[in-house]
């Protein structure tokens, strides 16, 4: 069982841009990321924040919603789409916290103050450079104030007990092969939240891009492995960035982690089954590979629906990659 880790903070604060330089020329191995992995405080503590704008018990029906952000580059405009589509639970991937090419902004903390929610932020991988060459144009520094990366849990109560999880898998990112080297793991985070029905646990996570089909199904198990161990009896909702099919063709029902959540238990929900999830966007171009890479897992939960919704702002921007997957959560199954 990988370890799970709770300590929580208002402000994640990490190493300094000359150690983060220092770590950057380093031998590229294993045992080096593991070491770093293991010292560095950002990448075992959550931070926590927000106020949510009701009190009491979170009331069924509610929507939720799950959106791979693609760094956050447009909170003011990506939380007027969740407020839009009324969603009272919120998974998001992919936000950074420090970065220069979201001009060192912390896009999650903003969104959840603008939509009067609670947030749990936890750093998925530590960056030790300022992005790929597609977002370095959006830098507005040639440094990075913390260089956060990662995902993170809004909803419109109080969140109970926040976690976050790492993920099995090698250090695939800490290599001088790619162009964002980065410290850190895939991972899921998470927390309860008491609804008229009793407490629920949900989680975000976003599951590596740069794997195999054997390896998401492995992170997939560490996920319900925690759940099994620590929450057992509540009913469960995950949702987030499976990526499924990349790396592999793009065919989302070759992926063996859906036969996993079935024998576990697990129903998923993607929207209409044909309904790819990316779309073109100012960082990926005009023409990224079609795939269906986000769902909603859900265990003792009757889920009404699952809708996609076009990540397109009022005046046709794209604020992401990925589409804003939805779902209503009617209550809880007998």
């Amino acid at each position: 069982m990988p370890e799970l880790f709770t300590d929580c903070v208002h402000a994640l604060e990490g190493p300094g841009r000359a150690e983060r330089e220092r770590i950057l020329g380093l031998e590229k191995s294993a045992h080096v990321h593991d070491r770093y992995r293991q010292e560095l405080s950002c990448l075992q503590t959550l931070e926590t924040g927000g106020a949510p704008s009701a009190t009491g018990l979170l009331g069924f029906p509610f929507q939720a919603a799950a959106w791979n952000l693609q760094r956050g580059l447009f909170p003011e405009r990506s939380a007027e789409k969740l407020a839009g589509e009324q969603a009272s639970l919120v998974m998001l991937s992919e936000m950074d916290n420090g970065m220069a090419r979201t001009a060192q902004r912390h896009p999650t903390a903003e969104i959840a103050n603008a939509l009067k929610m609670a947030y749990a932020y936890g750093v998925e991988f530590l960056e030790l450079g300022l992005g790929n060459e597609a977002e370095r144009p959006y830098c507005t520094d040639d440094f990075n104030a913390k260089g956060f990366h990662g995902n993170a849990l809004l909803a419109a109560r109080a969140l109970e007990t926040p976690f976050m999880l790492p993920l099995s898998g090698p250090p695939i990112w800490f290599s001088d092969d790619n162009d964002q080297p980065r410290i850190g793991a895939r991972m899921a985070i998470g927390a309860k939240i008491e609804t008229t029905g009793g407490p629920i646990v949900a989680l975000s996570t976003h599951l590596e891009s740069h794997g195999d089909i054997e390896l998401r199904e492995r992170q997939m198990a560490d996920i319900f492995d925690l759940i099994d161990w620590h929450f057992s009896d509540l009913p469960v909702l995950i949702g987030g960035d499976l990526n499924t099919g990349n790396r592999t063709g793009g065919d989302a029902d070759a992926e063996t982690l859906f036969d996993l959540a079935r024998d576990r238990g697990y129903q998923r929900h993607g929207g209409p089954k044909d309904r790819i999830t990316t779309r073109p966007s100012l960082i990926s171009g005009t023409d990224p590979q079609p795939m269906k890479l986000d769902w909603f897992l859900s265990r003792g939960l009757v889920i009404a629906e699952s809708r996609v919704v076009d990540a397109l702002d009022d005046e046709g921007t794209p604020l992401s990659d990925h589409d804003l997957l939805i779902c209503t959560v009617s209550g809880i199954s007998d």
